[in-house]
């Protein structure tokens, strides 16, 4: 944080933006999750309309792109890289997000709201090791802790005898879900880390417009990959009998759908915004405390069980959580403090 430019702004106002991100991450998450859920239990069956409908919402990003874009002559300064080594980032960053999505689609597809929204926590574990190694993410003890309590949380999600899936799903179903979700959050964690590592070393810029651009070309690879896989698999086929046969009519499946897109890319702001701003680790801390929110929404809308251990799961990564926004509050004062004794120095100077 100290090579951050975003020390030139106010401490309330930085703390602002950082707000402003999370109430996207978490509302938009926690929607998404419910909006995916509510489609497989109303008749949906597709995975790749499921893993397709995350990323098909870019569109809605461009006009807010449009409007905070640079002009032409910051856009073409010398920091800026070359067309092709921003194709390939893209590329890159656009096919780790597929491969993503789709495991998350089939976690849900096997699993209930609640124990998927838990099990994810595993990413913040994932998430330290990766930031560790590509981003220079210093373990502090706090940090630590943080990682090893949400860990925590999780693994008492894996090991409870009472984790269900939705009805109908056999325990074999549910342990693949498990996997995927798992894996899912591993990779979701490698996702992270390299994009702050292409915000530190490739695109190195200060706008928050790079932000949504880099969120609609990952998207539009993605989208591009999920639906040759849609019609690659047949699965194209049986929407028409989904549209049919859905629980709570056409224009809610629709609806269903448009809604499930736009939640995910409200999301999806919030976590490259909080990258940018922030880091990754913390954006994936932040994405552990829709813990708190999807599985209590779950209850009323779903009426999952809510048993003790899921209780204490949630209580550990409030703890968490905690733990790690005290150690960037710490982080936060301690670099803005050098500053201002580094700006002393040069005035004296």
């Amino acid at each position: 944080m100290d090579e951050s430019p975003f020390l030139k702004l106010k401490r309330w106002q930085w703390w602002l933006l950082v707000a402003i991100n999370i109430f996207f991450l978490i509302a938009g998450q926690a929607a998404a999750v419910l909006l995916g859920r509510f489609y497989y239990d109303k008749g949906g069956n597709s995975k790749w309309m499921a893993t397709l409908v995350q990323t098909a919402g870019f569109p809605v990003l461009c006009i807010p792109w449009f409007l905070l874009r640079p002009s032409r002559e910051a856009s073409t300064s010398s920091t800026s890289p070359s067309i092709k080594t921003l194709a390939l980032l893209y590329f890159v960053l656009g096919v780790l997000l597929a491969g993503d999505n789709m495991l998350y689609s089939v976690g849900l597809l096997y699993l209930s709201a609640s124990t998927y929204s838990l099990i994810c926590a595993t990413q913040l574990a994932f998430n330290a090791v990766f930031s560790y190694f590509l981003n220079s993410q210093k373990v502090t003890a706090l940090i630590l802790n943080s990682v090893v309590i949400l860990s925590l949380s999780a693994a008492l999600i894996a090991v409870n005898d009472d984790s269900d899936g939705p009805s109908g799903v056999p325990k074999g179903k549910f342990l693949i879900g498990f996997l995927c979700t798992l894996g899912a959050s591993a990779l979701y964690s490698l996702l992270l880390s390299v994009m702050q590592l292409s915000f530190q070393k490739v695109l190195k810029k200060e706008t928050f417009s790079v932000v949504l651009e880099m969120q609609i070309c990952t998207s539009v690879v993605a989208s591009c990959l999920s639906s040759t896989g849609l019609f690659a698999s047949g699965e194209w086929k049986s929407l028409q009998h989904e549209l049919e046969v859905f629980g709570t009519g056409r224009v809610s499946y629709v609806l269903t759908l448009v809604w499930t897109a736009i939640t995910w890319q409200v999301c999806a702001v919030g976590v490259v915004g909080l990258i940018f701003v922030v880091s990754s680790l913390f954006s994936n801390v932040i994405s552990t405390l829709s813990l708190a929110v999807t599985p209590l929404a779950a209850l009323v809308v779903f009426h999952d069980k809510m048993n003790g251990v899921k209780v204490i799961a949630m209580l550990l990564a409030l703890c968490g959580f905690a733990s790690y926004i005290y150690q960037n509050y710490i982080d936060d004062k301690k670099a803005r403090r050098l500053q201002t004794h580094v700006r002393e120095i040069q005035h004296t100077a």
